[in-house]
């Protein structure tokens, strides 16, 4: 299990450090995602929380879709304690989570904390690689 959940930071990690003017610092012990090191979007606790020994991501979201996940999957998107209030989602890291609708969320989450200039520069940045024309909300099932 220690496998996946260094698997699970590795591919949050690499996604996060190749969006614009994000950093990577310890907060309250766990590896957070800043952007212009001032705002987080991404927690990840490898080890759990509390209580808790699943390994976990916290990540900025809107309510709408926090309430849309957790109705699809409660056994994967849960309401984290200290951030819900801000809209924020957790997400289960066991092997039934989805890698490619983690990759949505974390972008998501830095297209939510953001300034309009960063969200632009990775609009052109997709658009110049040819990679995506648009990113829009996680896909809803």
């Amino acid at each position: 299990m220690a496998h996946a959940r260094s698997s699970f930071l590795t591919q949050i990690r690499t996604q996060c450090l190749s969006l614009p003017e994000v950093n990577e610092r310890l907060s309250h012990g766990a590896p957070t995602f800043f952007v212009r090191d001032k705002r987080s979007f991404v927690t990840v606790w490898v080890d759990g929380h509390h209580d808790s020994d699943v390994a976990q991501m916290w990540c900025a979201c809107d309510t709408e879709l926090r309430a849309h996940l957790m109705g699809e999957q409660p056994e994967v998107y849960f309401m984290p304690p200290y951030v819900a209030h801000r809209g924020w989602i957790g997400v289960r890291l066991v092997a039934a989570t989805d890698r490619e609708e983690l990759a949505s969320l974390v972008e998501y989450a830095f297209r939510l904390v953001a300034p309009v200039a960063l969200v632009k520069r990775l609009d052109e940045a997709a658009t110049t690689n040819d990679v995506r024309n648009e990113v829009t909300r996680p896909r809803r099932r």
